[in-house]
Order: structure tokens, then sequence, then C-alpha cells
């Protein structure tokens, strides 16, 4: 490799709804509150689609998100925030897993 210059890692395999790098991941999710239970249904929009066993109040769908990512990633709950989208069906979410883009895909998808 030529002098000065870097090495960049393209992520080509990631899906679009998911940035960032292992211990930082942005997942953007699109949400549909009130589901019997809390699951993955596929990607919609750029975003990971979740049906939200919860209602839209008093930020208990934004709750149940956190913790079910943080389940999924087997992380505590502490260790996912959402960023933005508090009061809205879309949201980014940051969870600091120290895996590989593949695996958290993985793990979310689980039984999905």
């Amino acid at each position: 490799m030529p002098r000065g210059r870097r090495c960049i890692v393209a992520h080509d395999s990631l899906p679009s709804w998911l940035g960032g790098a292992p211990g930082g991941w942005r997942i953007r999710v699109a949400a549909q509150p009130g589901a019997a239970r809390t699951e993955v249904v596929g990607e919609h929009d750029g975003c990971l689609k979740l049906r939200v066993g919860a209602p839209p109040v008093d930020g208990r769908a934004n709750d149940e998100i956190a913790r079910f990512l943080a389940a999924r990633l087997d992380l505590p709950k502490r260790s996912v925030r959402l960023l933005a989208g508090a009061g809205a069906r879309r949201k980014l979410f940051e969870a600091d897993a120290a895996i590989d883009g593949a695996t958290l895909r993985a793990r979310l998808y689980q039984g999905a």
C-alpha cells in the first residue's frame, strides 16, 4: 500500500438500517406499537421493522424496544439508548455491542 494512505473497510454487507461499528452501533427502527408481542417483522424503508408489544403511551413502546434490543443482543438495558424519535414511529437507537454487524443482524433476526 502506498505510503500515507489508509485502509478503509467498507460495510457493503450491512443492512441499510444498521450503521456504526462494534461498540457503537446505530439501529434505525420503524415501530408498530400495540402488537401482541415484540418481534422483528422485516425491513421497511431503510429501517428494521418491529411490532412492539406495548402501547405508544408514556414512553412504554420506547422502553419495550430498548428492552427487546438489549435482550436480543445480550446486553444490559442501559447499553441501549434512544437517540431520536421518542414520539415518532421511526426511531434511532444506539447499542454498545462489541460484536460485528453480521452477528448483530443475526441476533436481531433470531426467531423471526
